[in-house]
């Protein structure tokens, strides 16, 4: 298995969307890097880069600048400069398909409608890159769906999306080495404990 060498978080750009539920991989980016320090403007790149050490080797952690139904962009430029394979990318995006508090992994597959992940498919021209999809819930119809990723989860949601962050970055070193079905098991397997 390929170990982990860019990591990009998605979300949208500017402070009025720094709490809404769609940067949800935004948050996640910003807990792994330790905060916005570590990030600094490349405009080549179209993203904010943070370079991280661990594990004996140097990974990448972004948050593109364009907005999300252009941060492939953001993501295929940094592949082809570093010459980064689609299964060295993990993509932190958030999923009205998992209730909040859930977070999973998982490689390929569609974009279910998430405009940020219909951009990374097509600018790397494959969908086989890897997936840590935050709960978010969902609405109840898909009429609701833009205002509700646009807008800012209860404070019970919040709570409940950091849990799922903080679980996900206890097994994000073994993804990062490469072990993506022990980090799978050990997240997956903790959601259930959770539950019952």
């Amino acid at each position: 298995m390929s170990v982990i060498a860019l990591i990009a978080g998605l979300g949208n750009p500017g402070p009025e969307y720094r709490d809404t539920r769609h940067n949800a991989g935004f948050w996640l980016a910003d807990a792994l890097a330790g905060g916005d320090t570590c990030f600094n403007l490349d405009t080549k790149f179209h993203a904010l880069v943070c370079r991280r050490q661990g594990h004996g080797r140097d990974y990448r952690v972004i948050k593109p600048t364009t907005f999300m139904n252009r941060c492939g962009l953001a993501v295929a430029a940094l592949a082809r400069f570093y010459k980064i394979e689609p299964d060295q990318i993990l993509v932190v995006h958030d999923e009205l398909d998992l209730p909040p508090g859930a977070a999973r992994l998982k490689r390929g597959g569609g974009d279910g409608g998430h405009n940020g992940l219909r951009d990374i498919t097509a600018q790397l021209g494959t969908n086989q890159y890897l997936r840590l999809r935050i709960g978010i819930g969902h609405p109840g119809s898909s009429a609701l769906v833009t205002p509700y990723v646009l807008g800012r989860p209860s404070a019970e949601d919040r709570e409940a999306m950091l849990g799922a962050i903080e679980d996900a970055l206890r097994v994000l070193p073994l993804a990062l080495d490469g072990d993506l079905q022990k980090a799978m098991n050990q997240l997956h397997s903790r959601l259930v404990l959770q539950q019952d």
